[in-house]
């Protein structure tokens, strides 16, 4: 019949019309962010929409989200930092866009390149997000920020983000995504573990008496 697939349309349109408000009906009482709710809503199990009031309400990130990237570095106990990053250039050599700018140090005295940035930008409205610098990044120097509130009226210097804004702790790292974070610690410690053995026995064989 002539019409026929317009009105099926309409009907599906009805019936996710009415799911809405019977499933708002069976989460009555309980918010839209809460875990146990919004998990059953987004699932199989949710057949109706529903709308987040943005931003008092706040849908959770996941734990592999990924927005702007910032530099990692390791605390020490007397207060001091130690930057992972080596300045290598491998993450801006990777990302599409050339949003990455890094300006190596040099020893004042001898005039040789330094393992350590003394500066590095990225410029937050040409990054696409993809994440190939923090792949990339031999040292693990480089991860993907949870942060996508970043608009302001200035769309000069505020979105060109310094070393300043972009060094972030291991610490905050490891609240963002802990899965990823204790994996990586986990092949940290075996290769230091495998470069201490090979240093011992190294060193065993150096102090082993030559037959003569």
């Amino acid at each position: 019949m002539y019409g026929s697939g317009i009105l099926a349309g309409l009907g599906v349109t009805l019936k996710h019309f009415i799911d809405s408000y019977v499933d708002d009906l069976k989460f009555l009482g309980q918010r839209y962010y809460n875990p146990a709710s919004l998990n059953q809503r987004q699932g199989t199990r949710g057949k109706g929409v529903f709308t987040v009031q943005f931003p008092e309400e706040k849908l959770p990130t996941p734990e592999r989200f990924r927005f702007i990237p910032f530099l990692l570095y390791d605390e020490k106990p007397d207060g001091t930092h130690d930057d992972r990053c080596t300045s290598c250039g491998i993450c801006a050599k990777v990302c599409p866009p050339q949003c990455i700018w890094i300006k190596r140090s040099n020893d004042p005295v001898t005039g040789r390149p330094v393992p350590q940035p003394a500066a590095f930008y990225i410029d937050i409205d040409i990054c696409m997000n993809c994440g190939y610098c923090a792949e990339y990044c031999p040292f693990d120097a480089i991860k993907m920020d949870h942060d996508y509130e970043l608009a302001s009226f200035d769309r000069t210097s505020a979105h060109i983000f310094d070393k300043q804004k972009l060094d972030k702790p291991v610490a905050y790292y490891a609240s963002l995504r802990p899965t990823d974070y204790a994996a990586e610690e986990l092949v940290r410690a075996e290769e230091e573990a495998k470069k201490a053995a090979k240093k011992a026995d190294a060193a065993s064989k150096a102090a082993a008496p030559v037959a003569v």
